[in-house]
């Protein structure tokens, strides 16, 4: 038996012809669907928002003139309208606007409140059921027994939502129908064989719905003209009208059912629907199209050439040139990406929702070829690859690409963990995609700009098991943590970056449980003195925005195996970290790698498993000071001298450096070739801090160097410093000579907690 339930759109015409704007987000194709956060109405946000393109048409749902918005953490289908704008493109990932979130643009055509989209299993209750936000409103997904987002499949442009009610599969596909002047939106969907009773909001008019037969079909209409259609025998479904409006569908247990429900606007002309329900027959099955998976969609692959940049000197940078320019107009705003087996292939996610698959990165004469496997995602900024399968980290969940027909192209966005606390506030970056020896997947979210979080995942590490059925928050206290380093032990390394509570930036090395720092993160009576130090903190004049963090585990970079390296979003350079720990508690210096400059700056880096060489990603998106779009890179070595330090102590007698490779005894044992300041940070609620002198005043201390040690085997240098004591910030200029004549000219910021006795000088 078929239901129908109907609801009109205005009247309007296909797609005039694609006109670009100049304006990449807007021009940009994003395939069918397109993920955000989207405010449907005042109050009424769908944080976790699917936007479906209804109509037919080329250039993707930015394109069409009529569409729905599904809400995946309540299952509600929140919206639909119809107009030529689609949204006002408000967002940082769209504009660059701060504060902000899409709206839908045009002609309502129905809202559904912030509820759950089905009532509480063998119950009419809708009451919600969520987690509060210290701003008392609902966030995060329905109770698993209640409610269940599974993914979402594609045949064709169609998109096949899938989910779980009461714990049985429904498949539900938007459409948009017409008939002799009646166009409907219409919910084709199947349902599992129920054990419970379950009811489905259906939509909220005005005044209380009148049922009435007509034509043997079973009719409610509002007075504002919205009416809905139903079969006097559709699996025993029958309507249910509140007096404040809701109109409801109860189902009642039983076998596999098929419906399709319509909704439509006829202007009181509720008879003028029959003959649209008589065209539409029986609902489709649903499960077979979706088991069909979908053609290809993207079947153009653009090839592209290497480049090199600058000099090369120990290093040289070569771009994995990225198709900027592509048929489907995709802004290349790479936030992650990883090798398959072999390194000859990578997977790259971009920032606006796609994936894309390069290979020939072994091939030799290289030459790239991008194909386009994956649309529509939610601000993807992590990538990772476990025994070939494409896990990516959006804001709404992390999503597995799953190919159901081998064809290369995506046919379900499977929901591995939709766990996820989503606000529309611009700031909430998820970040970043580990894993461990365990099999486990880590990944960071953002707290809120400026203001207090509002959900207990702001501003944390996040553990999710490996079949995705849970997660954890590991650690807090962040601001905005972009990506995250597992160690062999445990521990993890986090950056954060400069803002409130935040004096500056800094990299900490991560312990389950502890909190990192951010008073205006989700946390109850914590102080400044339940804060965890960073290992070093880092000015912003050295680097403004740290990104992730990652060991070379590769023999062939620069005798540089086993250091810890930090990549800078910021600057676009990648950073030496030296850490050593006293008494327990680690801290350390920074210092840059020369001899390179990327155009972009970098979040993600990997070493290749074949070549040894890092590669790394990133973008620009938010203050920064590299602001090509996006970029790939290589950073290789060119088999020259590294002349760069591995290693800082602080000792009673000063601060000593160990360096790669043998100085120049003449010029290392100046104490004129070395300038040394001090000086500390407050932490408070304003962004940021200035630097302080030891007696409070503004400014930074200088550190007279009364003297330089070298070590016998001359790669060592300890810098003889009167009162030597902790401070939050020291920064060691230098201008020396190798012992083969390489002239160094850099820079070191690191922190000291403690005075130790470690280093090739602790014993002298």
């Amino acid at each position: 038996m078929a239901l129908v339930a109907v609801v009109s759109l205005s009247a309007l015409g296909q797609a005039d012809d694609i006109k670009l704007t100049g304006k990449p987000y807007i021009d940009m194709n994003y395939g069918p669907y397109m993920s955000a956060s989207i405010e449907v109405g005042p109050g009424n946000i769908a944080y976790k928002g699917i936007a479906i393109r209804l109509d037919d048409g080329p250039g993707g749902v930015s394109k069409g003139k009529r569409f729905v918005v599904f809400e995946t953490d309540t299952l509600r289908m929140a919206a639909a309208w119809s107009g030529d704008k689609f949204i006002d493109w408000r967002s940082i990932v769209y504009d660059g606007s701060h504060g902000t979130h899409p709206k839908i643009v045009g002609e309502r055509l129905f809202t559904n409140p912030v509820a759950p989209g089905w009532s509480k299993p063998g119950t009419d209750s809708f009451s919600d059921p969520r987690l509060r936000g210290l701003d008392k409103k609902p966030y995060g997904p329905l109770p698993r027994d209640w409610g269940q987002w599974q993914g979402l499949g594609l045949h064709g442009n169609r998109v096949i939502l899938h989910y779980k009610v009461a714990g049985r599969h429904v498949l539900e596909s938007p459409s948009y129908r017409e008939s002799d002047g009646v166009g409907a939106v219409v919910r084709t969907m199947n349902f599992e064989e129920r054990d419970e009773d379950i009811v489905l909001q259906v939509v909220k008019g005005e005044g209380k719905a009148k049922v009435k037969t007509i034509d043997g079909k079973s009719v409610a209409e509002f007075e504002n003209g919205l009416a809905v259609v139903l079969l006097v025998e559709a699996g025993g479904a029958k309507f249910v009208a509140t007096d404040d409006g809701h109109l409801r569908l109860s189902i009642p247990s039983g076998g596999l059912l098929a419906l399709n429900l319509a909704i439509a606007n006829t202007d009181g002309k509720a008879e003028s629907l029959a003959k649209l329900v008589g065209t539409l027959g029986q609902a489709e099955n649903l499960l077979e199209t979706f088991q069909q998976g979908s053609g290809r969609r993207w079947t153009e692959s653009i090839k592209t050439k290497p480049r090199r940049l600058g000099k090369p000197g120990a290093f040289v940078t070569e771009i994995i040139t990225p198709p900027d320019k592509n048929p489907y107009h995709s802004w290349m705003r790479l936030g992650g990406f990883d090798f398959f087996e072999g390194g000859d292939r990578a997977a790259v996610c971009t920032w606006m929702g796609d994936v894309w698959i390069v290979e020939g990165i072994n091939s030799d004469p290289q030459e790239f070829t991008w194909t386009r496997i994956a649309t529509g995602m939610f601000q993807p900024l992590g990538l990772k690859i476990v025994e070939g399968k494409i896990y990516v980290t959006c804001r709404d969940q992390l999503t597995e690409l799953i190919d159901a027909n081998g064809d290369g192209e995506t046919d379900y966005y499977k929901a591995f963990n939709h766990d996820a606390q989503v606000t529309e506030h611009f700031h909430e970056f998820a970040m970043d995609l580990q894993t461990d020896a365990y099999g486990n997947f880590y990944y960071t979210k953002a707290a809120r700009h400026a203001k207090t979080a509002l959900v207990p995942q702001h501003g944390t590490l996040i553990k999710v098991t490996p079949d995705g059925e849970s997660s954890e928050i590991i650690a807090s206290g962040f601001r905005a943590p972009n990506g995250v380093c597992v160690n062999p032990d445990g521990t993890f390394y986090v950056s954060d970056q400069e803002g409130h509570w935040t004096p500056k930036n800094e990299i900490n090395l991560i312990e389950k449980g502890k909190f990192y720092g951010n008073l205006m993160g989700y946390h109850k009576g914590l102080t400044e003195a339940d804060i965890t130090s960073p290992v070093v903190w880092m000015h912003n004049n050295f680097d403004r925005s740290p990104a992730e963090q990652l060991w070379v585990n590769s023999d062939n970079w620069g005798g540089l195996g086993g250091q810890l390296l930090n990549l800078s979003y910021g600057t676009g350079y990648v950073y030496v970290i030296m850490e050593e720990k006293v008494n327990g508690r680690a801290q350390g210096g920074v210092v840059r790698i020369p001899d390179f400059d990327f155009p972009t700056g970098v979040m993600r880096g990997r070493f290749h498993p074949s070549d040894g060489q890092l590669y790394a990603c990133g973008l620009f998106g938010w203050a920064g000071n590299k602001t090509r779009p996006g970029g790939f890179y290589r950073l290789k070595h060119t088999g020259k001298p590294v002349h760069v330090p591995v290693a800082i102590n602080a000792i009673k007698e000063g601060v000593s450096i160990t360096f790669t490779h043998e100085l120049d005894p003449e010029t290392a044992a100046d104490p004129e070739s070395y300038l040394v300041k001090r000086w500390s940070y407050k932490r408070t609620r304003n962004y940021g801090s200035r630097d302080y002198k030891a007696d409070g005043s503004q400014g930074q201390d200088d550190a007279e160097v009364t003297g330089v040690k070298i070590s016998d085997d001359k790669k060592s240098v300890l810098l003889q410093i009167a009162a030597m004591k902790p401070v939050m910030q020291m920064q060691i200029e230098y201008k020396i000579d190798t012992a083969d004549g390489e002239y160094l000219s850099q820079r070191i910021q690191n922190t000291i907690h403690a005075i130790g006795n470690n280093g090739p000088f602790s014993q002298q």
